[in-house]
């Protein structure tokens, strides 16, 4: 993996009915249903829908052998209208409705943690080696039979590890980290690798961008060690909808395709699942522009690691750096000062001069030439023509308690470096012109590591755009590429296109919450529902919504059923887990409070149990 070059890592060829995955071929988009698998008729019409919405694969659940069995319905009703897209099989705790599937579809995915493991309950089980290796015998007798099926009938096998689902076995032994979900996953692939299977594709999935990324990235490494290249599939669980949900998913799938990492991706929303596949590929095609780009000549540092959660040291200049959260630089140089105020910036850069109606409760930031040294306000050296280092003598004149610089990669000679290890009261705003801009401004930071240099960096990236959702999703690729590395101190989001000020401020603060370095509202897990969830989710989560999102320091799960809901919201402060039929469960963290409650009581129940536990902040009015 190269930080700073783009090139799609290269992979075996997976076979999924008249689909390829991998090597050579383009990355496929899919989607999953969230019609009940036994109404053939919902689920066939919803199924074109989303491959008219241009799919590659559609998945269904199967959560039993007459789910699994309907499924050759589905498909012979599809071929019937000539739909010929390969169908997946989505499987949890059930072996049988497996080996059913694997019969009639073209894919089945299965999931590590709960395939053979039972049911997670967050216990901590103590095993000896000999009875660790007794479990990874009971995985072969039950994996082995699915195995010789799909050899049999030449279906693909998906091995999905899910966060929210690792097994207490694992959880045990490795507890709750990337290693132990890529161990979760090594045990399946073994297998299928001595039993020589091989039409194999791997997913590593969380609703956490950071644990994603460098558990895809850890497994990517460990699988090369042993000679093996799976294709991935990528995909960030529980993203939500909405802004939110597309933010989200960009931050945590674009900084892998960056990497050159994914053969298949699957955006996760809370909606109608057709509406994921623009998105998905929007998001394709944004990083694929960077395909041939002008070489990046940068050394990876020796001090930093892909695998590591840590972020670059850096030095606290004012409230940028240091320990404390990114800050948003807002650009407002156009003269419009209009704001949203559930999501004010720390600072607002104005350009040559400060306006007559600028306001004064927020520090400015205004071009050297123009600064005169009114307080709370900050002088920004550097332009587009000139370069950095230039401007030494000049940024050595001024006695600002903050100078902001605008550099690049070009600017970092011996000369400039050397200046900044001499100063503890600037602050670099990162920019890029490169097709590359992701590339060349990783090499930036690497740099900085090798040298030294602690001074804090706000990463920049400029655009054009006229529709939310292409800025959303550009935007949340870019810096969540460079946050989810453990660079930038800051973000400023710059935008010529038609979109409102106010609401690419918010997206700053959303790409940060998304590359969880900053929280600025209620965060929602929500899952994007699927055949086996147990109540309405598009209104439940509208509903949970409207009653909460004044609590900006929660998060809050809502899940359509027990597979991942524990799990997931093991990292939310409350969940709302579909339990049967028109019931909800409660939880606080990973304890349920409270069982079966009827769903049209259940928000009025989550409301009184975040009273009841001192969390709850009446809405201003």
């Amino acid at each position: 993996m190269n930080p700073f070059n783009y090139k799609r890592r290269l992979t075996s060829e997976t076979r999924v009915g008249n689909v390829m995955i991998g090597g050579n071929n383009p990355i496929r988009i899919q989607s999953m249903t969230n019609t009940n698998t036994n109404d053939t008729d919902a689920s066939t019409e919803q199924v074109i829908r989303i491959v008219e919405a241009g799919a590659d694969l559609v998945r269904l659940t199967a959560q039993g052998v007459r789910e699994a069995e309907n499924l050759r319905n589905i498909e012979n009703r599809l071929h019937e209208l000539g739909y010929n897209t390969p169908l997946v099989a989505d499987i949890h705790f059930n072996p049988r409705a497996a080996e059913a599937a694997a019969k009639i579809v073209e894919k089945v995915r299965v999931n590590p943690g709960n395939f053979v493991d039972r049911v997670k309950n967050f216990e901590h089980l103590e095993y000896s080696d000999e009875e660790y290796a007794q479990e990874i015998d009971k995985i072969r007798a039950k994996l082995i039979p699915l195995l010789n099926i799909c050899k049999e009938h030449r279906t693909a096998l998906r091995i999905g590890v899910n966060h929210g689902s690792l097994s207490d076995r694992i959880m045990s032994r490795f507890g709750d980290t990337p290693e132990g979900m890529v161990e979760s996953c090594m045990e399946f692939l073994s297998i299928c690798v001595e039993e020589d299977f091989k039409n194999i594709v791997i997913s590593i999935k969380a609703s956490n961008t950071i644990v994603m990324t460098k558990t895809v990235r850890l497994l990517a490494n460990r699988m090369e060690k042993e000679g093996l290249a799976f294709p991935f599939h990528l995909g960030v669980t529980e993203a939500g909808d909405a802004e939110d949900g597309r933010i989200k998913s960009a931050v945590g799938i674009g900084s892998l395709l960056a990497d050159g990492i994914g053969e298949t991706i699957r955006v996760s929303l809370s909606e109608d699942p057709e509406c994921e596949i623009p998105v998905a590929k929007k998001l394709v095609n944004y990083i694929f522009e960077r395909e041939n780009h002008e070489l990046i000549i940068a050394a990876t540092s020796p001090k930093f690691s892909p695998y590591s959660t840590d972020k670059r040291k850096t030095c606290a200049v004012k409230n940028i750096g240091g320990d404390q959260v990114p800050v948003v630089i807002s650009d407002r140089s156009n003269g419009n000062f209009e704001f949203d105020v559930h999501f004010l910036p720390d600072y607002i850069y104005v350009g040559a001069i400060i306006p007559q109606n600028a306001p004064r409760a927020i520090p400015l930031i205004v071009d050297a030439a123009g600064w005169s040294g009114l307080e709370k306000t900050y002088p920004l050296f550097g332009n587009t023509t000139s370069s950095a280092h230039s401007l030494i003598p000049e940024i050595k004149r001024n006695d600002a308690s903050i100078k902001f610089i605008r550099s690049s990669f070009s600017d970092l000679d011996e000369e400039f470096l050397h200046f900044l290890k001499q100063n503890n009261n600037i602050v670099l705003i990162l920019t890029s012109k490169h097709v590359n801009a992701v590339g060349e401004q990783k090499a930036f930071f690497h740099k900085l590591l090798d040298a030294g240099v602690e001074i804090p960096v706000v990463v920049e990236h400029e655009y054009a755009e006229n529709e939310r959702e292409d800025l959303q999703i550009k935007s949340g690729a870019d810096f969540g590429a460079i946050f989810l590395d453990g660079f930038g101190n800051g973000i400023s989001l710059k935008n010529s296109g038609t979109i409102a000020l106010p609401a690419v401020d918010t997206y700053m603060f959303g790409i940060l919450q998304a590359s969880r370095l900053r929280t600025s509202k209620t965060e929602f897990i929500s899952c994007p529902s699927c055949g086996r969830t147990l109540f309405d989710l598009q209104t439940t989560v509208a509903s949970i919504k409207q009653s909460t999102s004044h609590l900006k320091n929660l998060k809050i799960g809502v899940m359509g059923c027990i597979v991942n809901g524990p799990g997931e919201m093991a990292d939310a402060d409350y969940g709302y887990v579909g339990a049967e039929k028109g019931k909800v469960s409660l939880y606080k963290k990973k304890e349920c409070i409270e069982k079966n409650i009827p769903s049209d009581e259940a928000v009025d129940h989550l409301i009184k149990l975040i009273k009841d536990n001192g969390d709850w902040l009446e809405p201003e009015r």
